[in-house]
């Protein structure tokens, strides 16, 4: 007998899975499906699967992930292992999270100061993975003035992006938060010590999520969530099947299966210009008559979002050169 079923969390080669009445099985991936994961995660939190039961013991019940489905959407990143902090060449992709609905992007207004490049590189995995709602958040509005909030992020505002400003210390802007994950599977994903664990524990009190303090030293975060998983919100306040996932923080994010030449199309603000070039394979770096470098002349196009786009091409072309 096959039961259908959510993976709610993965660690360690296993998955838990959730089924309709609500019973969590602990799987391990059918022979044939362990084969498949050698260049990428066949299963993830999120995925819908089809389990056998096999066996209770006292860890409870046991079962085999038999198949997996095919998915709506895909969060990925690029799993390296070589290089200063995994920046290294590319080995396989790494499933941030399967089916979501919305992901939330959170960065800190100050302690760690915003990481703008991993914004932007969050953005693109969200545009090529076709996320209903990419949303940003801005957390720790308490330790930022609120002129200075508003300025960095305008050029994401102006482009359409859902911007929030939170603050997980006195739950200033989560109600709003609380809305959009309503009845919807979601992640908050993100850069260490931003605070995205605190703003989960506003969204249900109790949920028993390890918080530290930013460290100190680097200002780049403790990592405090060890593994992935999706927590199902309280019904009675959120209604049937929300659920949210807690992922690890993030120092550095290469890009899964987006070409070089592809890249544009995935930064909102770029996209419009892109026509107006007179080159169809125009970088945008030198070429003469470019619609996208004319855009930034004219203060059509932010010039930090222009930077990130250069540097992520470069790197980008570079891996796609071997």
């Amino acid at each position: 007998m096959l039961l259908d079923g959510l993976v709610v969390k993965e660690q360690s080669g296993f998955f838990w899975v959730e089924v309709a009445d609500g019973t969590v099985y602990r799987c391990q991936l059918r022979g044939h499906l362990k084969e498949e994961a050698q260049s990428s995660d066949i299963a993830a939190i999120g995925d819908k699967v089809k389990i056998s039961p096999v066996i209770q013991d006292e860890s409870g019940l046991i079962g085999l992930i038999e198949a997996v489905m095919e998915r709506e959407n895909v969060l990925s990143r690029s799993a390296r292992t070589q290089g200063n902090r995994g920046a290294g060449e590319a080995e396989r992709e790494h499933i941030i999270i399967a089916n979501a609905d919305i992901i939330f992007i959170v960065l800190a207004a100050a302690q760690p100061t915003p990481n703008l490049p991993m914004l932007d590189r969050l953005l693109v995995a969200g545009e090529k993975a076709q996320i209903d709602q990419l949303v940003i958040i801005i957390n720790k509005i308490d330790l930022e003035d609120p002129s200075i909030i508003s300025k960095k992020f305008a050029p994401y505002t102006k482009m359409g992006y859902t911007v929030l400003q939170t603050s997980a210390k006195d739950e200033r802007g989560i109600d709003a938060v609380r809305q959009l994950v309503k009845g919807k599977i979601s992640a908050f994903t993100g850069p260490s010590g931003v605070g995205k664990t605190s703003l989960l524990n506003c969204l249900q009190p109790g949920l028993g999520r390890e918080v530290r303090n930013v460290s100190n030293y680097h200002q780049e975060g403790v990592h405090t969530t060890r593994d992935s998983a999706l927590i199902k919100l309280d019904p009675t306040i959120y209604g049937e099947k929300t659920y949210v996932a807690d992922t690890p923080g993030m120092r550095y994010l290469n890009i899964w299966d987006v070409e070089p030449e592809e890249l544009d199309g995935y930064f909102r603000d770029l996209a419009p210009y892109i026509g107006n070039c007179r080159f169809s394979n125009c970088t945008h770096n030198h070429e003469p008559g470019c619609g996208v470098r004319n855009a930034l002349k004219k203060n059509l196009i932010s010039f930090a979002r222009y930077k990130s786009y250069l540097k992520l091409r470069e790197e980008l072309e570079e891996m796609y050169a071997y």
